[in-house]
This record gives structure tokens, C-alpha cells and sequence, in this order.
């Protein structure tokens, strides 16, 4: 973590990026079959190659195709989350729990 001041206040970050690629990378990498990403930020770019080198690399969930460019050479494992929002929304459902027409 750490503490600097914007706009006269102070404020806490944490380096969560970071932590995820050493976690992911390392500690917990023996944990798992198969790693799901979801980010469009350029930061994991060295995530996704490693992983993608060790056979472990399966979606990078991208809010959008707005996504940084270094993640370019891995667009066949990318999934627009916002292609995905009708099957992902949440439906209210009518009486006796059947959804709305």
C-alpha cells in the first residue's frame, strides 16, 4: 500500500496488479488448471503471455473492444463481456418463477 495526497486529501493505493500476476504467476500457480482474466489493462500483458505459454490461459474477459493494445496478440482469447450482457443480466421473474415474456 501506499500514501499519497490528491487533491489535499490523503488517499491509499494498493498494487493490486501487481499481487494478481504474483499470485497467479507464482504462489497459486500450481493451484489451478486453467486462468480466466478479466481485465482490458495492458499491465497483465506479461500475465497473459506466461500463462499462455504454460498451456493455462483460457478467456481474457474484456468489458468492451476497448481493450489496451498490448493485448492485441491474444485477441483469440478475448470475450467482450458487453457481447455478453444479455445472457448475463439479471431478469425478473414473474409468478411462480418463470421469467417475463
Amino acid at each position: 500500500m501506499r500514501r499519497y495526497f490528491e487533491n489535499g486529501k490523503e488517499t491509499t493505493k494498493g498494487n493490486v496488479d501487481a499481487e494478481l500476476v504474483l499470485h497467479a504467476s507464482a504462489i497459486e500457480f500450481p493451484n489451478y488448471d486453467q486462468a480466466i482474466i478479466v481485465s482490458g489493462d495492458g499491465d497483465f500483458a506479461c500475465l497473459i503471455e506466461f500463462l499462455q505459454d504454460k498451456n493455462k490461459l483460457l478467456h481474457i474477459f474484456t468489458p468492451n473492444n476497448k481493450y489496451s493494445k498490448l493485448l492485441k496478440p491474444y485477441s483469440k482469447y478475448v470475450v467482450e463481456l458487453s457481447q455478453l450482457k444479455a445472457s448475463l443480466e439479471y431478469k425478473k421473474t414473474g409468478i411462480g418463477g418463470r421469467s417475463k415474456p
